[in-house]
């Protein structure tokens, strides 16, 4: 059941100190203090983000923000754990007086040291400071300088990769270790400073859906519908969108990460906006599939159906100690069945022969037929990434208290999935089954996706936009008026 009025009001009260309140300096001392801890003895060296080559807002990266607080570009920080020299310096670069003109004048070291608790010296001095601290025979543990943690196997030309490269070089004797996989298990539970900036992004999220709802219709452009999103999270103090929107109508539908949000959306078509707004650095990540024209057709009633109805079988299944793994499958179970019953597979457990068949001995269910109107995982974990790493349930394989995640079951039918089949008998078979049922469903694609809280009794439901089809429907009759001609 919604609550319009409650949810209305709780919007106004949103700008307040209680929604907007920052990660007290306490609370970052205490994370260096769990990293120093769980590493014993070394150094720690960690990169912020490079200043923009152009006009786009710098945005701090994540492992240097959860641990400093720091958000300007082009520093750097240097952790001693253990030994006479324990403590922790933030090194920061000099802006040149004239580039200042633009780019604003940066904190001086007692300004920093007010804001983030620091000892702050200039960037130069930290060659020579690990230089010597390279003799003391510690290990050094290195946070890297990539944006997300999706990408991280591709970082090579970072300024913390080369870094680390030329330093080694010099100290061949020296032992990195990547820091990254114990700062990422405390960046796991959040706090309650973290929960509100969640709560913070969820809530502006949720409110654009539904203004985005209101506006669309038969003939606008994905990116008029991006650029009210965008609008939107600013208007409303966010930082903004917290990754590239996906507004994904027609055949852009059944793409999961589709970006170019260029194309004019038609009458009878769904359109997927995949979004998050990001708040005080967290980022929040939403989906809603709406239609076009205002209302679902019948094919896409069905396959909404479907999807809704495995996303709730999940959320069924989660509170404190529950299955990973009965998350996953629960949902999957349903997908399964529901395009069974639409005659998209041959049934509920027929396998095929896909063009990914070397990951169906670790992951059987890539080879069922089902799995290739739903090829992606469940959901993730969000914070200061929008894939938060590790995902809660990492390691323990259950939920815990306190973890935030994403829910996001989805169905995308379109005959490019039988076109892109290696021409087996097995495959031969399956299409000629099931490729009429495919085109009567051409190009529905169907997602929906939620964030949450595991709570001591259960599961809080956090993105509460419309999301049932009659919810939908109604949000998008609320349409604003054209304006009178005079």
């Amino acid at each position: 059941m919604r609550l319009p009025l409650l949810r209305t009001f709780a919007a106004l009260l949103l700008p307040t100190a209680l929604w907007a309140q920052a990660i007290p300096l306490a609370e970052y001392a205490a994370r260096r203090d769990s990293l120093a801890a769980r590493i014993d003895s070394g150094v720690v060296v960690a990169f912020g983000t490079r200043s923009p080559v152009g006009f786009a807002r710098p945005a701090q990266l994540p492992a240097f923000r959860y641990l400093t607080g720091f958000l300007e570009p082009d520093a750097a920080f240097v952790m001693v754990v253990g030994g006479e020299k324990s403590g922790g310096t933030l090194f920061t670069e000099a802006r040149d007086p004239r580039r200042a003109l633009y780019d604003g004048f940066p904190p001086d070291s007692s300004t920093i040291a007010r804001q983030v608790g620091l000892t702050a010296r200039s960037l130069p001095a930290l060659v020579p400071m690990l230089d010597s601290l390279a003799a003391t025979g510690l290990p050094f543990y290195a946070l890297r300088d990539f944006e997300t943690s999706d990408y991280a196997s591709q970082d090579s030309l970072t300024r913390g990769a080369s870094f680390m490269r030329s330093f080694s070089a010099r100290h061949r004797e020296l032992e990195w270790r990547d820091a990254h996989p114990i700062l990422d298990s405390l960046r796991t539970r959040k706090s309650p400073a973290e929960l509100a900036l969640l709560r913070r992004a969820i809530a502006i999220t949720v409110e654009g859906l539904e203004e985005a709802m209101r506006a669309i219709r038969p003939g606008m452009w994905e990116y008029e519908v991006e650029a009210l999103l965008q609008a939107a999270f600013r208007r409303t103090g966010g930082d903004g969108a917290a990754f590239v929107s996906i507004i994904g109508s027609g055949p852009n539908s059944t793409q999961y990460h589709y970006h170019a949000n260029n194309r004019r959306m038609l009458a009878g078509e769904t359109v997927v906006m995949d979004v998050g707004a990001g708040y005080g650095g967290y980022a929040a990540d939403v989906t809603r599939t709406v239609p076009v024209s205002g209302r679902f057709t019948p094919e896409q009633r069905a396959v909404y159906q479907i999807v809704r109805q495995a996303q709730a079988a999940a959320e069924r299944t989660v509170k404190p100690g529950s299955s990973y793994a009965a998350w996953r499958d629960s949902a999957r179970m349903v997908v399964a069945r529901g395009v069974a019953r639409l005659g998209l597979t041959e049934g509920v457990d027929a396998t095929f022969d896909p063009p990914w068949a070397e990951q169906c001995s670790a992951n059987p269910v890539a080879c069922t037929q089902s799995f290739l109107y739903m090829a992606h995982g469940l959901g993730h974990g969000i914070g200061l990434e929008v894939h938060d790493r590790p995902h809660p349930w990492y390691g323990t394989g259950t939920f815990t208290v306190g973890d935030v995640f994403t829910t996001e079951p989805g169905i995308y039918i379109s005959t490019r999935l039988l076109d892109i089949l290696p021409d087996t008998p097995k495959n031969r078979a399956m299409i000629a089954k099931v490729r009429r049922n495919v085109e009567r469903y051409q190009n529905v694609g169907i997602r929906i996706e939620d964030d949450y809280v595991v709570t001591r009794t259960g599961l809080e439901w956090l993105s509460q936009a419309p999301r049932e089809l009659v919810e939908v429907e109604a949000e998008m009759a609320r349409r604003p008026r054209p304006a009178a001609s005079r």
